[in-house]
């Protein structure tokens, strides 16, 4: 059985301001990365998030961020390492005693938006955002994108490191994603999206542009909750997955098999 994890990021509102469809992708998703204050989301969205994903049997994760509600957690900060640690254990904690308060529980984590593409190409703050999630709980799966320095962080620690690739992002020459700044960075065709997913998952790989390819694990699969087009590329992306043999599934369903 070729098992296969569909994750989005959600609970990315904050008050009375909603971001994405949460309640759709929620029917879509196997495992919500769910905002904790920093970038996006605020105690009630998080509890009512959770509680949804809950209802669902969607996996909760964790979704920390750079303290950038205003930029929306997409703009680089310079952090000392012990800071960036501390950063990710309050904003983990957070997400796990709101998860507790709603009878489940958190199993993996995914950095957003700078510090996630920051980490993606710096040892050093992947082994400290590594540490950070190993000092709270070594099981926590850390969901990281494939081929990163991340990636290698995670493994170095002997965290559960999930492979994640991008539905609704190009990539680089490096197997790094496009910036947002970069045309063509954000795919808005759900036909192009999933035709990108499956070729990597046929070979395992990360194609680049040129055709260059770059081997990596890939367990997950994530589709930005934030753009107009989320919910489509989502359903065509688990239709044409499905047709193709595999079985979407929760992150730790992926990780035990």
């Amino acid at each position: 059985m070729k098992l296969v994890n569909l994750n989005a990021d959600m609970g990315e509102g904050f008050g009375k301001y909603g971001i994405g469809n949460d309640t759709a992708m929620l029917e879509v998703i196997g495992s919500a990365n769910i905002a904790c204050g920093y970038h996006a989301g605020d105690p009630l969205v998080m509890s009512t998030t959770t509680r949804k994903a809950k209802e669902k049997g969607v996996s909760v994760g964790a979704h920390p961020a750079f303290p950038d509600l205003q930029g929306f957690g997409r703009r680089k900060m310079i952090l000392p390492l012990p800071e960036l640690e501390a950063m990710m254990v309050y904003q983990i904690g957070a997400l796990m005693a709101v998860a507790k308060s709603q009878g489940t529980s958190v199993t993996h984590v995914k950095p957003h938006g700078a510090l996630n593409n920051m980490a993606a190409e710096n040892i050093e703050m992947s082994r400290a955002i590594a540490r950070a999630i190993s000092s709270i709980d070594p099981t926590l799966i850390l969901l990281a994108t494939a081929g990163s320095c991340l990636c290698t962080a995670g493994l170095e620690l002997g965290l559960p490191t999930a492979g994640e690739i991008f539905a609704d992002r190009t990539y680089d020459e490096k197997g790094n994603l496009t910036p947002r700044s970069q045309p063509n960075a954000v795919i808005h065709d759900p036909e192009q999206s999933a035709d990108q997913i499956l070729s990597f998952l046929d070979e395992g790989k990360i194609i680049t542009p040129s055709g260059k390819r770059i081997d990596t694990p890939i367990h997950s699969i994530c589709v930005h909750g934030d753009t107009a087009e989320a919910v489509a590329i989502a359903n065509r992306v688990k239709q044409r997955l499905e047709s193709a043999g595999y079985t979407l599934v929760t992150l730790p369903e992926v990780m035990s098999s």
